[in-house]
């Protein structure tokens, strides 16, 4: 098991490097935006849910309904802990993303209690080949979408690390959740999240484009079980690109206008 592991991650890695240079955004101008999204499919994108395959799509979770991207829970019969999160197909470094989000319909109320009206985009995530069957959250850092009535917090744009660290003010910090400036917003109103990213260096998020939240010089948490795995398996400890994942943690949510924009670093 651990050489399939370390195969497909190291396969992966690969050809993280060569799809690096070859996205849509590698030949573009610093003020071109580029949709990472067709509007017709789930092109360019990958599935990964907990206790499934990679690439499978259980009770069609991620969706393609009216130009948007969905995550939809009206086919499940229950949750059953099946965390999911859908992959670019390519990996990323130097670049600004944007996405509008907004929830809608019924959470699922088997769901742990902090997943209502809980989503978010997780930035440089590790490659869905490498995640393990069961793996609830990819290695990475998360921009958390939050909404008016939700128990996860009082604002929106928080960071959440999960397999990671950052540091802030200059000082290494070992908090899962930074909380962002911002505020909550009703869950049905469509909100604008823009994350800068500049590879290891820094990170801003921004809200219907204000900056809300920033940290710099994000590591792999050598004591997480999933970090643990890919620094064993050849993973610098700096987290300087990877994958962008939407999420779907229990809650229905749209995404659309999901935009790219190279940073010249």
């Amino acid at each position: 098991m651990k050489n399939s592991i370390t195969s497909d991650f190291s396969s992966r890695m690969i050809l993280a490097i060569l799809t690096t240079a070859l996205s849509p955004i590698a030949n573009a101008s610093e003020d071109t935006w580029v949709s990472l999204f067709n509007g017709k499919d789930l092109s360019g994108w990958t599935v990964k849910v907990a206790k499934h395959p990679i690439g499978e799509n259980p009770y069609q979770t991620f969706r393609v309904e009216d130009g948007m991207i969905k995550a939809c829970y009206d086919q499940y019969p229950s949750f059953d802990g099946q965390f999911g999160h859908i992959y670019t197909n390519q990996s990323y470094s130097n670049y600004r993303i944007r996405v509008e989000y907004r929830f809608d319909g019924q959470w699922m109320s088997d769901a742990p209690s902090w997943t209502e009206l809980n989503s978010g985009i997780m930035l440089h995530c590790q490659s869905p080949l490498s995640l393990s069957l069961d793996q609830e959250f990819p290695v990475s850092l998360e921009g958390q979408f939050l909404a008016e009535g939700t128990s996860a917090g009082t604002q929106t744009a928080n960071v959440c690390t999960p397999g990671t660290h950052v540091e802030l003010n200059g000082e290494l910090s070992d908090l899962h959740i930074v909380d962002s400036t911002s505020e909550l917003f009703p869950g049905e109103e469509w909100i604008q999240f823009e994350a800068e990213v500049h590879g290891n260096e820094l990170i801003i998020y921004r809200i219907n484009g204000i900056e809300v939240n920033r940290y710099t010089h994000p590591v792999l948490d050598q004591n997480d079980k999933d970090a643990k795995r890919l620094i064993e398996n050849g993973a610098p400890l700096q987290v300087s690109y990877g994958h962008i994942a939407l999420q779907a943690e229990g809650h229905p949510v749209w995404f659309r206008n999901i935009m790219i924009q190279p940073i010249k670093d």
